[in-house]
């Protein structure tokens, strides 16, 4: 894990987004939260992850999201060497349609 992420402020964050009980309650403290292109990122980044997880290409995934390929680098990159995040959410999600 970064060290450099790992401080109170940010621990008292994850704790509040933990209490979040359902998707509309999300929605709500994600709007205070956040600028939409602060959102609008996030997500992206997310959809983006979630392609390349699919073995999507660059290119399906560029025209699909709107994402640059440097983002679509990034993304690949935290995929296949960061912390494994994405596998373990990937892993615990409902899948698509089964909702």
């Amino acid at each position: 894990m970064n060290k450099k992420i790992k401080t109170d402020a940010v621990g008292r964050l994850f704790e509040a987004i933990l209490c979040l009980q359902n998707k509309d309650e999300c929605y709500t403290f994600f709007e205070d939260l956040c600028t939409v292109n602060e959102l609008l990122s996030l997500s992206q980044r997310f959809e983006v992850a979630s392609m390349l997880d699919d073995h999507k290409t660059y290119l399906e995934i560029a025209e699909k999201t709107g994402a640059s390929t440097a983002t679509i680098s990034r993304v690949n990159r935290s995929l296949n060497y960061g912390n494994d995040g994405y596998d373990m959410v990937f892993k615990r999600m409902t899948p698509p349609g089964e909702q």
